[in-house]
C-alpha cells in the first residue's frame, strides 16, 4: 500500500464463495502496429505519442534486451548417459527462478464460482508467486481471535490467509507475506492495543512469534516492516520498532525465510530513495538480517496519461536512476507494488496500460539486482479507496485485458527456454533462463529416457 496516499477503506465489498471449475472469458487487442519493445503479443503503437517512443527508443531496447541475456540467463552442460548419436533432446523449461506476482487480496471474493476460478487461476497460469495480506488490524480486529481460517468473518480485501496459502502451495507458488509490522494508522495495528508504548511491545512480539509459528517455511519472505520511512504518519509503535521487529523476526522464523524492508515510490526524489537505503543500511550495520529491499512502483490514472502523451514521466533514464540508488543497499531488490493504470476505461487506455507495463517490466526484468516484480491489484475495481479503478490485469467482471496478455508472452513465452537439440559426445550445452528444466532423450535401446535440471 502506498499509505499516504490513501485516506479510505475498500471498495471491493463482495460476497465469499468457494472456488469451482469453470474457463475465464479472453479478450484480444486488436493487431495495428507493432511496438518497439520486443517481438511477441501485439500492441497498437499508435496509442502512444511518438515522444514516448523517442524515450523507448531502439537503443534503450536493445541495451535492455542484451541485459536480461546477461542478467537473467546462464550456461548449462547436462550429460545425457546412453543418448542415441544424432537423436532429439529437448529441453523444457519448468519454472523460473524470477519471480513474477500479484498480491492475492481478493481470493475467493467475487459473486460466482466462475469469477472466483478466473481469478485464483492466475496465480499458477500467470504469476508464480503471490503476495498474501497479513495485515494485522484485520488479522486480528478482535483480540486473540485472529482470522486465519476459512470460516473467519469476512473483511473485503482481506481474506482469511489459511485458504490462501493453502491455494498457493498448491499451485507452486512463492508466497510473500505483506506486511508483519505496518505502523500507518488506517491500515496497521489493532484498536485494541494499548496506548501505551512500553505497553504494546510484548504484544508486537507475541504476533511476529504467532506469525513464524504458524507459518513458518510455508511463507518463503515477509515484508517485516512496511513504509517505515514516513515517521511523521504513523501511528503509536514501540520505541526503535523496525530494528526490533526484524530482530524478532530473525528470532522466530526459520532461516529460510527472507526478510525484506519495503517502501519508496517511483514518485520519490532521489534523495529520498538515498534516505531509505541508509535506513536498511543502518539496521543492517546494527546487526538484523534484511535479505531484500523493496522498492514500490505505483503509477495511477494521471502518471500513465502523461506517460501516453509523452511528456517526461518514468523514462527508462529515470529508472535506471531510481534502480542504481536502491542498488546501493546492496541488496536484491523486489519491484513490490506495481500499479500501471489504464487512464480510460476503453481499448484504448488499455492498450496504453499494456504499453507502459510491458517496457516497465521488461526494464526491471534486465536490472542485475532485481529478483522479483510484483502487480498490485489484479481487478479493476479491485484497489483501496484512493488506488486507479482500472489498474487490473482483469475487468470488473473478470475478462482478460491486454496487460494480461502481454505479461503472459513475456513471463511464459519470450522469457521462457524450450529447446530441440542434437546430443555432441552424450552431453547438451545451451544458456536459457534461471530455472528449473526437464531434459528429455532417447537411449541406444529406443527407450525415452529424462533428467530434472536446475540452471542457476
Amino acid at each position: 500500500m502506498l499509505s499516504h496516499r490513501l485516506l479510505g477503506r475498500a471498495i471491493l465489498s463482495v460476497a465469499a464463495v468457494a472456488i469451482v471449475a469453470s474457463l475465464a472469458v479472453t479478450c484480444q487487442a486488436k493487431d495495428t502496429r507493432k511496438d518497439q519493445s520486443g517481438s511477441g503479443y501485439p500492441l497498437d503503437r499508435s496509442v502512444m505519442n511518438e515522444k514516448y517512443w523517442e524515450f523507448w527508443n531502439d537503443e534503450v531496447q536493445k541495451k535492455i534486451d542484451a541485459d536480461i541475456e546477461k542478467n537473467r540467463k546462464a550456461d548449462a552442460k547436462v550429460e545425457l548417459p546412453g543418448v542415441k548419436p544424432g537423436s532429439d533432446v529437448t529441453v523444457k523449461q519448468l519454472t523460473h527462478k524470477f519471480r513474477f506476482g500479484s498480491n492475492i487480496f481478493l481470493f475467493g471474493q467475487f459473486d460466482t464460482p466462475e469469477k472466483n476460478k478466473a481469478y485464483a487461476d492466475a496465480y499458477g497460469d500467470l504469476f508464480n508467486a503471490a503476495t498474501v495480506a497479513f495485515y494485522w488490524k484485520t488479522l486480528e480486529p478482535t483480540q486473540g481471535k485472529p482470522r486465519f481460517t476459512a470460516d473467519s468473518e469476512f473483511i473485503a480485501r482481506r481474506p482469511p490467509t489459511d485458504p490462501v496459502i493453502d491455494y498457493c502451495l498448491s499451485r507452486g507458488l512463492s508466497i510473500h507475506g505483506h506486511a508483519i509490522i505496518y505502523a500507518f494508522p488506517i491500515w496497521g495495528h489493532p484498536e485494541w492495543l494499548p496506548a501505551d508504548r512500553k505497553a504494546m511491545e510484548p504484544f508486537f512480539e507475541k504476533h511476529v512469534k504467532e506469525l513464524a509459528e504458524r507459518y513458518g517455511n510455508k511463507v518463503a519472505q515477509w515484508d517485516v516492516v512496511n513504509e517505515s520511512y514516513d515517521q511523521c504518519n504513523r501511528g503509536l509503535v514501540p520505541d526503535d520498532y523496525v530494528y526490533k521487529t526484524f530482530q524478532w523476526s530473525e528470532k522466530y522464523f526459520p532461516k529460510t525465510v527472507r526478510f525484506s524492508c519495503n517502501d519508496s515510490n517511483l514518485g520519490w526524489p532521489i534523495k529520498w530513495y538515498n534516505r531509505y537505503v541508509e535506513i536498511v543500511r543502518d539496521l543492517r550495520d546494527r546487526g538484523v538480517r534484511v535479505d531484500l529491499i523493496g522498492m514500490q512502483a505505483h503509477t495511477f490514472d494521471a502518471g500513465c496519461r502523461a506517460i501516453a502523451q509523452g511528456k517526461p514521466v518514468h523514462t527508462p533514464e529515470k529508472i535506471y536512476e531510481i534502480l542504481d540508488a536502491v542498488a546501493k543497499a546492496e541488496l536484491p531488490i523486489h519491484i513490490s507494488e506495481v500499479t500501471v493504470a489504464a487512464p480510460t476505461n476503453d481499448e484504448k487506455g488499455r492498450q496504453i496500460q499494456a504499453i507502459i507495463a510491458k517496457n516497465f517490466y521488461r526494464l526491471w526484468f534486465s536490472y542485475e539486482k532485481s529478483d522479483g516484480i510484483t502487480w498490485w491489484n489484479a481487478v479493476d475495481g479491485g484497489a483501496a479507496a484512493g488506488e486507479s479503478s482500472y489498474s487490473g490485469i482483469f475487468t470488473s467482471d473478470l475478462k482478460k485485458k491486454p496487460v494480461y496478455f502481454a505479461l503472459d508472452d513475456l513471463f511464459n513465452r519470450q522469457w521462457r527456454t524450450n529447446l530441440t537439440m542434437k546430443p555432441t559426445n552424450s552431453t547438451i550445452s545451451f544458456r536459457g533462463f534461471r530455472g528449473k528444466y526437464l531434459v528429455s532423450w532417447t537411449d541406444t535401446n529406443g527407450k525415452r529416457q529424462e533428467k530434472k535440471i536446475e540452471v542457476q
